[in-house]
């Protein structure tokens, strides 16, 4: 499904005060296989954009367009039951939304929510997948409460309940926040796997450049509630200044390639560590 925007707006707290215009004239497509990224600062609108995808903010009367697949949000009839089914949304710590007592109870809320005619038997196979997907053992945490598990366990039971649907795109808010390096590994293997299964579209809002560049395809930089440009990382990140000026990073890698330059050594990287490295010891073999 093809994720559409155009000239989307949204205000906080309309005909008040406290007005906040989130969202101004924002148009983006993502592409149906993408590995997406957006960026920005603090208040520049990403999040509230994202949220725009399933329906959890509904967009402004007057608005644009946006459209998901056949979904037509800004249309009354939209069915919204149907297309959560199909976008996965996980928050930040999304550990935060485990709430029931038992772990299976938990992951399954959302596919009897979604599909209410499925029978038992599938529902107990579909939780088990689900939780076998994210590495947890089924029979051991599926009577356990949510709450029991440890901090990465709660993280990966989370995610299940949001897998179980099998939704074709996947939308995560800062994903791997809070995680230590080797958890950010596991995750973003996990993300890649889903990926080649039954997700085809991954959208991610992350403020780590690191990940960005090593993960996406595409990346969107939002800035005041606008999209600033959409561009290919290894492109983005070669305009250091330009991120600089909306108070955003570039890779480490975009960094150590900065200094090489400035010392009279241009390497031409896409800044994934793996080719940064390559590229590197290119240059160092070259002047042996």
């Amino acid at each position: 499904m093809q994720i559409v925007a155009e000239k989307l707006s949204h205000v906080y707290s309309p005909k008040s005060k406290f007005a906040v215009a989130a969202l101004k004239d924002v148009s983006l497509t993502i592409d149906e296989g993408e590995f997406f990224g957006i960026i920005g600062h603090t208040g520049s609108g990403k999040s509230t954009f994202v949220q725009h995808l399933n329906g959890l903010i509904k967009a402004d009367k007057g608005s644009g367009k946006l459209r998901v697949g056949e979904f037509d949000l800004l249309d009354k009839k939209c069915d919204f039951k149907k297309l959560r089914a199909k976008i996965g949304m996980v928050f930040q710590y999304p550990e935060y939304q485990l709430f029931a007592d038992t772990v299976e109870a938990d992951v399954a809320f959302g596919l009897r929510n979604f599909f209410p005619g499925l029978k038992e038997e599938e529902v107990k196979f579909r939780v088990k997948e689900a939780l076998e997907t994210v590495g947890l053992d089924y029979e051991e945490v599926k009577d356990k409460s949510p709450f029991d598990l440890s901090g990465g366990q709660k993280r990966r039971a989370a995610i299940a309940g949001v897998i179980v649907t099998k939704p074709e795109i996947l939308v995560l808010d800062e994903p791997v926040a809070g995680l230590d390096p080797k958890g950010k590994k596991e995750f973003f293997a996990l993300l890649h796997a889903l990926h080649a299964s039954f997700v085809r579209t991954v959208v991610i809002v992350s403020h780590d450049m690191d990940n960005v560049a090593e993960h996406c395809t595409r990346v969107a930089v939002f800035d005041h509630g606008r999209v600033f440009r959409v561009a290919e990382p290894k492109e983005l990140f070669r305009d250091a200044s330009a991120l600089a000026e909306l108070g955003l990073d570039v890779p480490v890698t975009g960094y150590l390639a900065d200094v090489l330059r400035k010392n009279g050594t241009p390497v031409d990287t896409d800044f994934t560590v793996n080719d940064f490295t390559r590229k590197v010891l290119e240059k160092w073999r070259e002047r042996a």
